[in-house]
């Protein structure tokens, strides 16, 4: 039986196909860790304070009661880049009355924010950090305030959207409890100022059946900037692992003022905060 032989050639050939598949597969590999990771930081808080709440539309005194709320914090952002997406969802109710108690109103309100920040500066000594942003959001606020006491004109309804600049500062700094891990702590000090925006108002005197039954247009819809509705809300947050999960705690204070259509309104708010902190990394990888 004549058996043929194989040319040296061809076992060659093959070695340096599997050899040159292995490259590109590496290769591609390569490519694909080399896109810079997505990381999203998600704080999701729940809040209890104090509130004091005046609307002329409806009552000229201040009421004062407890204010629960709900907080969703996002930040998203690039490995290696100085932009930051910003989204933030807030509600909240509150229960209030006079300090007679003659009267009770109750409020509840949604508080949506879209925006983008940019990491001005950073400062690193040893395993501590300091970051500064700063950057503009978007809000849109809708709301409504109960009065139990009125027959004639009993609730108020609330609508804004805003332009509002923002600030921050955050400091990372080692866990006191635990050096030797690589999960830090946070101290985030962030501000937010509304410089320009319509509100819906009634005028002063004007009831809602002559807005949306009758179509009386009273300059219902009011440009906003600080002379008639200087507004300032901020927030102070401590991040901390604990055991396995990255708790927070802090403080919100929102002060709400408006002075248009002859009626004034303002709502305080001072909120203790508690939550949990969740951070996820996304990596886009070329195929």
């Amino acid at each position: 039986m004549i058996q043929t032989k194989k040319p040296k050639w061809l076992g060659a050939l093959v070695v340096c196909g599997v050899l040159s598949v292995n490259s590109l597969a590496l290769h591609a590999q390569t490519d694909g860790q080399s896109i810079p990771q997505r990381i999203t930081t998600n704080s999701r808080m729940v809040g209890v304070g104090t509130t004091n709440i005046l609307d002329t539309y409806l009552s000229p005194e201040e009421y004062h009661g407890t204010d629960i709320r709900y907080i969703s914090h996002t930040l998203r952002k690039r490995e290696g880049k100085r932009m930051l997406q910003e989204i933030v969802h807030q509600g909240n109710i509150a229960y209030v009355d006079t300090r007679s108690g003659s009267g009770k109103e109750l409020t509840g309100n949604y508080r949506f924010q879209y925006g983008w920040h940019y990491a001005c500066q950073s400062w690193q000594w040893g395993r501590q950090e300091l970051r500064l942003e700063a950057g503009g959001n978007i809000e849109l606020a809708l709301g409504f305030l109960y009065n139990t006491r009125n027959s004639n004109n009993p609730a108020q309804a609330y609508f804004s959207l805003s332009v509002l600049p923002t600030a921050a500062v955050e400091y990372l700094f080692p866990n006191p409890f635990h050096r030797n891990s690589q999960r830090k702590c946070c101290l985030r000090y962030a501000l937010g100022v509304p410089v320009a925006g319509l509100m819906f108002s009634p005028n002063y005197g004007q009831a809602y059946y002559e807005i949306f039954s009758k179509g009386n247009y009273d300059h219902n819809i009011v440009p906003t900037y600080p002379g008639n509705a200087p507004s300032l809300t901020h927030r102070l947050t401590f991040d901390f692992p604990l055991f396995r999960a990255t708790c927070c705690i802090g403080y919100q204070g929102e002060y709400l003022q408006s002075h248009v259509n002859e009626l004034k309104r303002h709502s305080y708010t001072h909120t203790l905060l508690v939550g949990i902190v969740k951070t996820f990394k996304l990596t886009k990888v070329n195929r």
